[in-house]
């Protein structure tokens, strides 16, 4: 019994694209139902939980509001910025403003609608850039729609009114246009400075793969964002957001003000296990610098699109300590991409499986974070990564044409 259960997950023979098709399917339509739902059970702008409805995205109203009253500045300073929250929504909670100046950009012409509107409006329109980047990325693969809205983070990102959409789109857009838009696949890539934790892989995988004038056009993309928002929003914004660095490294990350079960890094997961801050930071930095030297690896190595970008997306929440579960959405990259590169070349033992694991990962994690205090999501990733480097060393990296897919 024990070793027909081993075959069963090992080969995973049972879990086929139709399947996986219909689950899809099926995710959408709950999702859709239970969206309705919640919205249809609250009271005002307070969810049926007594939370603001998209929760976070009300420190990015807040911000836009003060940033359209010319006081981009203070919406660093916390009592400040929770005092415009509390003035939208009456709720005695408090969603920090973490984002670089260049964010405001987007926050402030959202903030010009009513909050409802404009949380509306960026779900719809980021989430629709989303949709795209993955057709496009993953080109001619049936139902990649389908696919792609069905992913579980879309249902974390949805309730937090989160960007994870926008970071996977940019993404997404960015690896699509790698091979013939270098310099446009560069200045997309260098809007990820909003996200600049998400970015730290980017240059190294580019170079490796021989990639060098995106990285100058993603330099000078994320370089004219800094200078605009420092034109429109002031140096004294800048400052402001540099001086917020320290108490959002220690109260939200190494005292765990956000919720240790929240926070899906390895840092994350030391802390949450009961280890030291000096310990949490030896494994992340450890951590960040094994990745890192294994993507530069893959990227160097591997000239097949789905699985440099596929590896890249796994990795990508590994390196950073500050990663939280609505961050996730990144993940759909790598399981859209691995999973084409598993239908090309053939899946091996446990790829498939793991590849379930990490698409499941972002709806469980915080349960079971909070639950039983055991921190899931760096050894999935980890080891599904591992999983699919390992095939660098047993087949020759055969060329194709990236990194837009197509079916075979």
């Amino acid at each position: 019994m024990n070793s027909r259960l081993l075959t069963f997950f090992r080969n995973a023979d049972w879990l086929t694209a139709d399947r996986v098709s219909a689950y899809a399917r099926i995710f959408v339509a709950v999702l859709i139902v239970c969206a309705i739902g919640w919205v249809a059970m609250s009271n005002g702008l307070l969810d049926p939980a007594g939370h603001p409805i998209g929760t976070d995205f009300l420190n990015v109203y807040a911000a836009g509001l003060m940033a359209d009253r010319g006081q981009a500045a203070a919406a660093y300073d916390w009592p400040t910025h929770r005092a415009v929250e509390a003035s939208i929504v009456d709720y005695d909670g408090y969603f920090g403003w973490h984002y670089p100046p260049m964010f405001l950009f987007l926050a402030a012409p959202l903030a010009l609608l009513p909050y409802l509107a404009a949380l509306a409006f960026y779900l719809a329109m980021t989430f629709t850039a989303y949709l795209l980047a993955m057709r496009r990325l993953v080109r001619g693969l049936p139902g990649v729609l389908w696919l792609a809205a069905g992913f579980p983070a879309v249902f974390v990102n949805l309730g937090h009114g989160q960007n994870g959409f926008l970071t996977a789109a940019l993404l997404g857009f960015g690896f699509s246009c790698l091979q013939g838009s270098p310099l446009i696949a560069g200045a997309l890539l260098g809007c990820l400075a909003y996200k600049p934790q998400f970015a730290i892989l980017l240059p190294i995988a580019l170079l490796a793969g021989g990639h060098w004038r995106s990285v100058i056009a993603a330099g000078a993309s994320a370089g004219a964002l800094a200078l605009a928002s420092l034109l429109v929003f002031g140096w004294p914004t800048w400052l402001a957001f540099f001086a917020s660095f320290e108490p959002t490294r220690t109260i939200v990350l190494e005292q765990g003000g956000t919720g240790w079960e929240k926070i899906v890094s390895v840092f994350s997961a030391i802390r949450m296990l009961g280890g030291q801050i000096w310990l949490a930071y030896a494994f992340q930095t450890t951590t960040t610098l094994v990745i890192t030297a294994l993507v530069g690896l893959v990227w160097w190595r591997s000239k097949r699109a789905g699985f440099s970008v596929g590896c890249l997306a796994l990795a990508i929440p590994l390196t950073t300590p500050y990663v939280l579960d609505y961050d996730l959405m990144v993940l759909s990259i790598g399981v859209l991409a691995l999973g084409r590169e598993g239908i090309q070349t053939g899946f091996r033992p446990w790829e498939k499986t793991m590849l379930m694991l990490v698409t499941l990962s972002p709806l469980a994690a915080r349960g079971i974070g909070h639950a039983l205090h055991i921190p899931i999501e760096p050894p999935i990733l980890i080891i599904t990564l591992t999983l699919f480097a390992a095939r660098l060393m047993t087949r020759s990296t055969e060329s194709e044409s990236l990194p837009v897919f197509s079916t075979p």
